[in-house]
């Protein structure tokens, strides 16, 4: 891979590397606060070229936070791009190099004020794969005790308690529809269902 190429790294496994797109060339088009967009000029399989963009992102982490009485900490905050408010679990952006777990255990006492004692990584899910390179580290949490947030300022959400059921019947009526939050919910359906273990570990 050239080493300018700012995409992850190819999977020395790769099942299908017939797939695969060559990177000729690219340049960084925009470098904001969120957002770093690249352009790069791509040749497919069948040798056509073109022009392909796509955002670099640090990554993130989310949580499933269980409280002992089995319910739910969520997050309804106001989500700018889409002009409404979204029912989430809570999840926040990696700073550089940071471990996933450190930051979402960063993230959850920020935003929320809950501690947990112990935690279980589930899996990693990749949002937006057809422009983006965000990959979101998946977690669940139990052994929760509740203290102050430390919300920076702007950060504006309420905090909501779900039971489990009162989740699943939100995602059947569509009142949740954020991805990490629809794909934690099917990790916790499959726990719920002694269907997929996890292995715990104290914080």
């Amino acid at each position: 891979m050239d080493r300018s190429d700012p995409r992850p790294a190819r999977r020395h496994d790769e099942p299908h590397p017939e797939l695969a797109e060559e990177r000729l060339k690219g340049e960084s088009v925009y470098e904001g606060r969120l957002l770093h967009v690249h352009r790069d000029w791509v040749r497919a399989p069948d040798g056509h070229e073109q022009a392909f963009e796509y955002t670099l992102h640090p990554g993130a982490a989310a949580v499933i936070p269980i409280l002992d009485d089995g319910r739910l900490v969520m997050e309804r905050q106001w989500r700018y791009a889409m002009n409404r408010s979204f029912l989430e679990f809570p999840a926040g952006k990696l700073h550089a190099g940071e471990d996933p777990l450190l930051a979402i255990q960063r993230e959850l006492i920020e935003e929320t004020g809950y501690r947990a004692q112990q935690w279980a990584r589930l899996g990693v899910m990749h949002p937006v794969i057809a422009y983006s390179t965000e990959a979101i580290h998946l977690f669940v949490a139990r052994g929760l005790k509740a203290g102050p947030s430390a919300r920076e300022e702007g950060e504006c959400m309420e905090i909501v308690l779900l039971t489990q059921d009162e989740f699943f019947d939100a995602v059947f009526r569509g009142e949740i529809t954020d991805s990490k939050t629809l794909a934690c919910g099917l990790w916790l359906e499959r726990i719920r269902q002694h269907k997929w273990s996890v292995t715990w570990i104290s914080a």
